[in-house]
């Protein structure tokens, strides 16, 4: 049985929860969000507390049990509070401008990058190196980030690419600096 499904939920103010048939839908300050949970787990929202239970002890329905209220709790957080990932372009001459709601990146290749966000996220830029991706779905919010890293993933000897602004890129030195000769 997941640990993880039996773990309460305090819905904050403004969220609502409601359950018809296998769709729960929560609805927030920020939007509203359709969770599919399996046929084999319920859940009930009493005094603001959001409780889930597996209908029977099969093992598929704790398995299910967990992911679907894991799900469920993405979701609350995304309609009360957004899911935002950052991104750092880093390189002489990359940069990123924006053309419409696509941003187009400019990074090492001969032509731009055109990207789109992925249903309800969006893509916002604070300068030309500095991308905030932010949304309600945290799966939305996390393929756009990954399209974007994708174009141009850092490489490891000049640090170069388009990376997440928590991630450490391990530096390796090139064959001249570790060869010891002058």
């Amino acid at each position: 049985m997941s640990r993880v499904g039996l773990k309460p939920v305090t819905l904050p103010e403004g969220v609502t929860v409601s359950q018809n048939g296998n769709v729960v839908t929560v609805k927030g300050p920020k939007g509203e969000l359709s969770v599919v949970v399996a046929d084999g787990v319920s859940v009930k929202v009493e005094n603001g507390v959001l409780t889930s239970t597996p209908k029977d002890d099969s093992p598929e329905a704790g398995c299910l049990h967990g992911t679907a209220m894991a799900n469920v709790r993405n979701a609350i957080h995304g309609v009360s509070s957004l899911w935002k990932k950052e991104l750092e372009i880093n390189g002489i001459g990359y940069r990123a401008t924006m053309k419409g709601n696509d941003i187009a990146l400019f990074v090492g290749y001969s032509h731009e990058v055109l990207i789109s966000p992925v249903g309800s996220a969006k893509i916002s830029l604070k300068d030309e190196t500095h991308i905030t991706v932010e949304g309600i779905d945290k799966q939305e919010v996390g393929q756009t980030a990954a399209l974007i890293h994708d174009t141009k993933r850092p490489e490891p000897y000049g640090g170069k690419g388009v990376k997440y602004k928590d991630e450490v890129i391990i530096r390796k030195i090139g064959k001249r600096a570790g060869s010891g000769k002058k």
